[in-house]
This record gives C-alpha cells, structure tokens and sequence, in this order.
C-alpha cells in the first residue's frame, strides 16, 4: 500500500515538473516571438512612416541590445531575489510595453517601446533556463527538457512569421504588439499558479559597475556599426567609437577578473565544455539574425510577397529548427557535444553559402528553399548540444548567471549579426543605387521617394504601386531590377562574411573541445562555488 502511494506521489511530481516545463516554455515563447514577428511587419513600417535602412536596423536591435545589455544583471538578480519574481516582473512589463507600442505613432516611439520591451524580455529569459535546471535534476530528464526548451525557440521562429503574416494581412503593423498582451497574461497566471519559487542560497555584491561597462560598450559598439554605412566606415566618428566601445570592453574584462562577485564570472570561460560552445552559439545567432534580417528584405522587397506569404515561405526554416533541436540533444548525449556543433556548424555555413548565389530569378523551389532548412537545421544542431553542455557547467547557485552568459551569447551574436550584416548589404545597395536613383527625372519620383529607395529594397513594394505613364513602364522595370540585384549583392557579401565565421568557429570546436561524451573540464575548475540552490 505504501508503495503504491510512493508511486502515485511520483507520478504526481512528473506530471507537474512537465506541466511547469509547459509554462516556462510558454514564458520564453513570448520573448523569442518578440524577436521574430517584428521582422514581418519591417516592410510595411518602413513604407508607412518612411524609415531609414538603419531606421528598421534599430526596430530589431533597440529590442535585443537591451535585451543582451540587461540579461546577466537580471540573471543575477534573479539567483538574489527568486527566479519566479523576477520572471514575473517581465511578464507584466512586456505586457505594459507593448501595448505602449501599439500606441506609437512614429519610428522613434517604436524604437523606444521595443528597447523597453527588451528590457523586461531579459527579465524573463534568464529565469526559464535556470528554473528548469533546478526543477530537472535527473540528468537525463533535464537533457529532454533543455531539448524541449531549444525546440521551443524553433517553434517561436516557426510561428513568428507566419502569426505576424497572418496580422497584416487583416490589421495594422501595430497588431504585432498587441498580440503579446494577453500571451503575457496567461502566462503570468501560470507562473504564479504552478511554477515553483527558487534561488540561490548564496549571493555576493551586485556587479553595478560591471553592468553598466558592459551596457555602454557592447551599445557603443553596435551602434557605430549601424550608422557606419551612412557615416562611412572609417569616418573619424566611426572610428572614435571603436575604440572607444573597445577599450571600454577591455576595462568590463579587467573589472570583473579583479571583481568577488562579478556580474560575468570570466573564470567560466576557462571551462571549455563552457566557452567553446558559448562561442559556437553566439556565431550561430550571429548568423541566424542577420539570415532573417537579410531574407526579410529579400522575401517582400525582390520577390513582392505579401507579409502573409512571406511568413508560410520561412515555414521550412523554422521547422527544420524545431524538428532538429530536441533530436539533436539526444544525440548528444551520446556521440557528444563536440561532433554534433561542428556538425551543425558547417551545415549553416553550407547553407548560407548557397543563399548567397540567389539570383532576382531564382526559384524559390530549389536553391532558396534548400538553404533555409540547412540554415535551420544547422542551427538546431548547434544550439541544443550546445545550451545543455554550457549548463552542465556551471552550479545550481549560478543557474541564474550560468543561464544568462547561454542567453547573451545568443542575443549579442544575434544583434551584431543584425549590424554587421545588415550595414555591409546597405553599404553595397547604397553605393551601387545612388547614381541609377539620382538619374530618374523629379517628375517620376519626389525627392522623399529617392531617398526612400536609396535606402532599402523595400521601397520596390511602393515603386510598384505607384502609377507611371506608359512611356515610362520599361525605364522602372530596369529600375526596379538594379535595385534587386543590387541587394542581392549586398546580400552575396554578407552571407560570405557568415560562412567564413561560422566556418572558423566549427575549426576552433574541433581543435579544442574533447570529443568525448564524457571527457573534458570539470566545474570544479571554477573554485570557491556552493552547489546548492534553494527551490521551494
């Protein structure tokens, strides 16, 4: 009888361990959507309040600068407070931004509420890791659930695109934020109900200095990257700031080397099983966010597709990370890390490499569609292997830290990726439009329409609608041309950039991350850290 009320209360805690994986996947559902449903709507802001290409540059990276800037102070945080607290603060602040940006009426009131919503988003994120690493202390259950919560980043980029198709096609761009209310809500319900409250037992000094060095270099850094195409990449301000974003990220290192408790415990990048695969992640990221940056352009602004179909066309891309994360997990559990990232690294890189031979005419049923679900699957490879090994690393009392180093890799990778990328496409398309625009006579195009069309491919969606005397059809079929190939060229460039990254970075895994399942650096490598953790 005994045993069989001991099974039943087990029975019990497995059923709500997954119901609490359930919401916590929920919680980190809502921030990757915000990372990726913005995307669809770049074209129609762009069209309707006359942005810039760095104008719609800063729309997503407003939301994942401050997002990557906040995620290891609230990491910490979290570990201080109570994870579920601090979980929940994001939740409503994501909730309260969000409709603050359904209100906005110009790009600057957009770019505010998404750094804002980026804000409480790393409130959010930090904790869904590091509750699940305290919940799941089996090890081969906290495998599947770290592979459930990798799946559910597919799933997010799976329904993204297509959610925020599904949007414009019957509402305005400002109904990409309104649909993050009531998911914020629900969710916040779920956490309070059922997921249980947990932090460290242990916590040192909060790190104000570390956090604001980091903030004002990696911000420094990214920004001067944007506008280089316009300021010019080696202009003196341009310059100015990489030197100074760079010295201030090597004062952040000296700081929190000599710091006793730092925000970034820099002692974790001496465990390689921590930094190979950090950096593995960061280049993934880095490659995926400017990939979709980039195939936004390409999908509405050289193949004229409705924001609804673009949206179904990225439906491979995200299912092939969907499909492919969890399975990859598994799998390494058993052939190990080390041959899964490399794996996953040169398979992104091949698929980058073919994306960046598209052509204005080529099929969207061969080339383009192979290259997203190598992209994809690549990424999928990488990430779950890679996110599981980063957190075998560290101790219960640093989930929350160890969690928030995984998550800013990501969005620090994925950010540049959005800067760098994306300002060598505009530089190209810039430089190459420039005289084709200025030769079309005033009475065809207004000067804002000039300018709209030297600044991004998009402005083809507009050039089309607009009506052009019969005379004229075929000088703007040319025009409409060399403003496609000219971003496809731009397009070719950066996606050699993240072949040679992504490439470099599978040679330096191979070369030093062990190969075995089993081998490697301990975490006792990182002295003077107390494995327990309070959860209640």
């Amino acid at each position: 009888m005994t045993s069989q009320i001991d099974a039943s209360k087990t029975s019990q805690q497995v059923r709500r361990r997954w119901l609490v994986l359930a919401i916590i996947c929920a919680a980190e559902l809502l921030v990757v959507l915000d990372n990726t449903i913005v995307n669809v709507a770049l074209p129609t802001m762009g069209v309707q309040l006359q942005s810039s290409f760095s104008g719609l540059q800063w729309v997503v990276d407003a939301y994942t600068l401050s997002f990557a800037g906040l995620l290891l102070a609230f990491g910490h945080l979290g570990d201080r407070f109570g994870r579920r607290r601090v979980m929940s603060i994001g939740l409503v602040g994501i909730a309260a931004m969000s409709v603050a940006g359904a209100f906005a009426a110009d790009l600057g009131q957009v770019i505010a509420a998404r750094a804002a919503m980026g804000v409480f988003a790393a409130a959010v994120f930090p904790a869904t890791l590091a509750l699940i690493i305290n919940i799941f202390t089996d090890v081969k259950e906290r495998a599947l659930a770290i592979a459930a919560w990798t799946a559910m980043a597919g799933f997010a980029i799976a329904i993204g695109p297509s959610a925020g198709g599904f949007l414009l096609q019957h509402f305005s761009w400002h109904s990409v934020f309104w649909i993050n209310v009531p998911v914020a809500l629900v969710v916040l319900v779920g956490v309070l109900v059922a997921v249980p409250e947990s932090k460290a037992s242990h916590v040192g000094r909060f790190d104000s200095v570390g956090l604001v060095l980091s903030l004002v270099g990696v911000t420094g850094l990214v920004w001067a990257i944007i506008e280089a195409p316009h300021l010019g990449w080696l202009s003196t301000i341009s310059v100015v700031f990489y030197v100074l974003s760079a010295l201030v990220l090597v004062v952040f290192v000296w700081w929190e080397l000599r710091n006793p408790s730092p925000i970034l415990d820099m002692r974790l990048f001496r465990i390689r099983r921590f930094s190979l695969p950090a950096l593995a992640i960061g280049v993934a990221y880095f490659s995926m966010f400017g990939f979709l940056f980039m195939i936004t352009q390409y999908f509405q602004g050289v193949m004229e597709l409705s924001p609804l179909e673009f949206g179904v066309h990225t439906l491979p891309f995200a299912a092939s990370i969907a499909v492919g994360a969890p399975v990859a997990t598994v799998l390494a559990q058993r052939i190990g890390t080390t041959a899964l990232i490399v794996t996953g690294l040169v398979i992104m890189s091949s698929g980058m490499l073919i994306a960046g031979q598209t052509k204005v005419d080529t099929p969207y049923f061969g080339p383009v569609l192979l290259s997203m679900v190598l992209m994809g699957l690549g990424l999928a490879i990488v990430q779950g292997p890679a996110t599981e090994s980063i957190m075998s690393s560290v101790m219960l009392d640093e989930a929350g830290a160890g969690s928030a180093v995984n998550d800013t890799t990501r969005e620090i990778g994925g950010t540049l990726g959005v800067a760098v990328l994306g300002s060598i496409m505009a530089s190209i398309y810039t430089t190459s439009v420039k005289p084709v625009v200025d030769a079309v006579p005033d009475t065809l195009m207004n000067p804002d329409q000039k300018n709209f069309a030297r600044e991004t491919v998009i402005s083809v969606i507009e050039i089309v609608k607009s009506p052009t005397p019969a005379l004229f059809e075929s000088a703007k079929a040319d025009l409409i041309l060399n403003l496609k190939t000219f971003a496809l060229e731009g397009f070719q460039l950066a996606s050699y950039v993240t072949v040679g990254a992504s490439i470099l970075c599978a040679v330096a895994v191979a070369v030093f991350l062990p190969w075995s399942p089993s081998s490697g650096d301990s975490v006792l490598l990182v002295p003077g850290r107390s494995t327990r953790d309070e959860t209640h």
